[in-house]
């Protein structure tokens, strides 16, 4: 896959160089490159900005800049361009695979109050423009929502990935959260792993993993649980989710009885 970056901060990518991503560059299953919009500039003070038409608050970056850096990575495909903006579509999961799928993808940074409109209508004649958000709230420029986003489909590329099967069980990987995990020790600080987890029984192992992503989801994400398929879920999901308030009404998942809180929901999982 080949990556190309534009923002007038490109040292601020300065960390897609490290970990996993930075090996997958190194190893040549990634080629990403990051460029400085400024060097697409023709003035001296190398202008990316300009006011407002209509007035407002902020500066715009100016079009002309942004037209000359798109055209310099464009090549024979129709690259996608994403543009990470606050009014865009959220990033999903779901979204990282299908652009994992892709040849060439393109991000363009914007800062101030976002990229003049007329560059997305103009690139949308050679590229598949796509403007992305991570989640509703703004950020100072785009280049935090792209190290995101490049980590979220790089890792997604065969060989970036030590083990794939790690991929498989991920939070999002299947419509629900990640289950719990543990390692040695199995006592710590007067708190046991689950005794099911130390019994060698990978059948019970599984279940109790499938039910604890129920659970947890149910608890701290129950808008996923809507998105599920219901004629997939078994018996043994549907008493879970009794239990935690919600039932199957109309081929739905929907909350049927007051939310249960989670003791954990303060915690990264």
């Amino acid at each position: 896959m080949r990556i190309d970056v534009f923002s007038i901060f490109p040292e601020y990518l300065a960390a897609l160089d490290l970990s996993l991503i930075g090996k997958a560059r190194q190893d040549g299953l990634l080629a990403l490159s990051v460029h400085n919009l400024r060097d697409f500039t023709t003035d001296r003070h190398r202008t990316v900005d300009d006011t407002p038409y209509g007035g407002g608050a902020g500066m715009v970056m100016k079009p002309e800049p942004w037209a000359q850096a798109l055209e310099s990575v464009h090549g024979g495909a129709r690259p996608v361009l994403i543009v990470p903006s606050p009014a865009g579509a959220v990033f999903t999961q779901a979204m990282a695979h299908d652009l994992a799928r892709e040849e060439h993808l393109v991000f363009a940074c914007g800062r101030y109050e976002g990229i003049d409109e007329r560059v997305l209508e103009w690139a949308e004649g050679s590229f598949d423009v796509r403007p992305l958000s991570l989640g509703d709230y703004v950020l100072n420029g785009g280049e935090v929502a792209v190290l995101a986003m490049v980590e979220a489909v790089a890792r997604l590329l065969p060989g970036v990935v030590g083990n794939p099967e790690s991929l498989v069980e991920e939070s999002h990987s299947d419509g629900l959260l990640e289950y719990p995990v543990y390692t040695k020790p199995s006592a710590w600080r007067d708190l046991a792993v689950p005794e099911i987890l130390l019994s060698g029984n990978h059948a019970r192992i599984a279940r109790y993993r499938r039910d604890e992503q129920l659970r947890r989801t149910a608890r701290r994400r129950p808008d996923l649980l809507a998105r599920l398929d219901a004629g997939s879920l078994d018996a043994a999901d549907l008493a879970v989710l009794a239990d935690e308030g919600f039932a199957v009404a109309g081929g739905e998942v929907k909350r049927a009885l007051p939310p249960v809180s989670d003791p954990a929901s303060s915690h990264s999982g």
